[in-house]
Order: C-alpha cells, then sequence, then structure tokens
C-alpha cells in the first residue's frame, strides 16, 4: 500500500531548490550504489561484457579488417568499444528506471518530501559513476591486448571526458525511456534495438565500404563521431582523410553539440516525465 503523499514545501530561492535538489539527488545516488553493493553479479556483469568485446573484436576481427591507412586494429577498435559501450549503456538506466517505476519505487518517492526532480538526477548521477569504473576496467583490458595512447596525458583525459559526457547525456535518454515503458519486461525488450545504432557505424569497419546511403548514416550517427573523436585524441589510427562528412572532420564539436541536445532535450522530458506520472 502506498503511504499518503506528503506536503512538500519546496524553498522560495532558485538557489534554494538547486540545492534541496543537489542534496536529494546525491541521496539517491547513494541509493543507487548501495543497491549495486547488494548484487555484486550486476555490477561483475556490466564489467565483464566490455573486456569480453576487447578480446572477442580485437582477436577474431583482427585478422580479418583492414585499417585504412595502415596500423594495428585493435588500436583502431578501442575507440570503437569504447563509444559502443557508451551507447548501449542507456539501455541499463532504462531498465533500472522501468523496474522503480512497475515495483511501486517511484510512487515511493512521490510519498516523501524530497524534491521531485532528485529521482532522475539520482538515477543518472549513478549511471556517470558506474561508467567512469566500467571505462577504467575496459582502458585496463585495452592495454593488455596493445593498445596505447599516444598523444599525452591531457588529449587522453579530454577523450574520457568525452566519453563520460556523452554517457551522462544518454543516460537522461534511457531515463525518460523507462518512465515512459514504466515496465521491466517491456524495457528488456527495447535492448536489441541498440545496437544497430552501434554498428552502422565507423566503430568496427570503415565506412568507405559501405553502400552510399548507409555511408551517410554512419557518418551522421553520434556513435561514429565520438569514435573519430577518441581516435583523433588517443592518435589511435584510423582518423577520416580528405572529403568527408562534418561530424567526421570536427568530430569534438560534433560530439560536443549532440550531448548538448541529448541533455536539452531529455533533462526537462524526463524531470516532467517523473512529476505527471505521479498525478
Amino acid at each position: 500500500m502506498i503511504a499518503p503523499a506528503t506536503s512538500v514545501t519546496a524553498p522560495a530561492t532558485g538557489a534554494g531548490r538547486l540545492r534541496w535538489t543537489i542534496a536529494d539527488g546525491l541521496t539517491l545516488v547513494g541509493r543507487e550504489l548501495s543497491r549495486i553493493r547488494r548484487q555484486p553479479g550486476e555490477l561483475v556483469a556490466a564489467l565483464i561484457f566490455p573486456a569480453i568485446m576487447v578480446v572477442l573484436f580485437g582477436y577474431v576481427f583482427g585478422s580479418a579488417i583492414g585499417v585504412p591507412g595502415g596500423g594495428d586494429y585493435r588500436e583502431y577498435l578501442m575507440p570503437g568499444l569504447f563509444a559502443m559501450v557508451t551507447f548501449t549503456s542507456t539501455m541499463a538506466v532504462t531498465m533500472r528506471v522501468a523496474g522503480d517505476a512497475s515495483r511501486g519505487v517511484m510512487d515511493r518517492f512521490r510519498s516523501m518530501p524530497m524534491a521531485r526532480s532528485a529521482v532522475p538526477f539520482g538515477q543518472t548521477g549513478a549511471e556517470l559513476l558506474n561508467g567512469v569504473l566500467g571505462m577504467a576496467v575496459m582502458a585496463g583490458v585495452g592495454l593488455l591486448v596493445g593498445w596505447r595512447a599516444h598523444h599525452g596525458i591531457a588529449p587522453t583525459v579530454e577523450a574520457f571526458a568525452l566519453l563520460a559526457l556523452m554517457r551522462y547525456a544518454l543516460s537522461w535518454a534511457g531515463c525518460y525511456l523507462g518512465l515512459m515503458v514504466g515496465n521491466e519486461q517491456t524495457a528488456d525488450q527495447l535492448i536489441p534495438l541498440v545496437f544497430p545504432v552501434t554498428m552502422l557505424s565507423n566503430a568496427f569497419v570503415p565506412t568507405g565500404g559501405m553502400p552510399k546511403a548507409l555511408q551517410v548514416v554512419a557518418e551522421w550517427n553520434p556513435v561514429s563521431a565520438l569514435t573519430a573523436a577518441c581516435r583523433d585524441l588517443f592518435g589511435n589510427p584510423g582518423a577520416p582523410a580528405g572529403d568527408t562528412a562534418w561530424p567526421l572532420a570536427h568530430p569534438v564539436a560534433a560530439t560536443l553539440g549532440w550531448s548538448v541536445l541529448l541533455l536539452a532535450l531529455f533533462v526537462p522530458l524526463s524531470v516532467r516525465t517523473y512529476r505527471r506520472r505521479g498525478r
């Protein structure tokens, strides 16, 4: 049985409301991290998957795919795998949010005297922390199989910051989708839809050999922009050359643009949808 809603009086000032939202959001980040500690298998699976992808793609496909301009395929591959895992993580947020909605956890949150926007902020904040840990594990496995970042510390940090920013922006898209679906089983059926988005890109193979229509789609795919930005910043082979689409010619700017667009779209949509579901 759901407890009756508690009357919530929001702070009168904008700064006060922001502090209230941040404090409640951090509390919910802690809740998500505590849940992971109680269910370590979920975290282990999330960390093993990228490691398997590095070994599988690097050694199975590595001998069959040529790198444009030459170079080691595993170095060409790693930025694409970073981008792929960044985009597939969207469904993890969708599953968690949909699960909380279907089990009545969201209704319990609404009955508490807390900021209404804190719940989506908590979910996305926890996903960002999970993503940083996952990237560290994946980078470690990449180093073991021969991947290296050649342009020094500053560009390497910039590349990982871009990955984290995109992951955070995508987590808001996942939060919105989870709130809209509201059912864990339905969300689970949506997972396969993410993989065509990641595969139709430059993450694993050059786009030059694709049919013209698919090549245009791949070049404007945000996965391709993120992959190209990481290759450029890490100094890995596969940087675009010659006449190419704008997102691949300016991958860092394109990735920043996609991230800002996703945040501008899905932050208000997620907060509004969460509030409306309680009415």
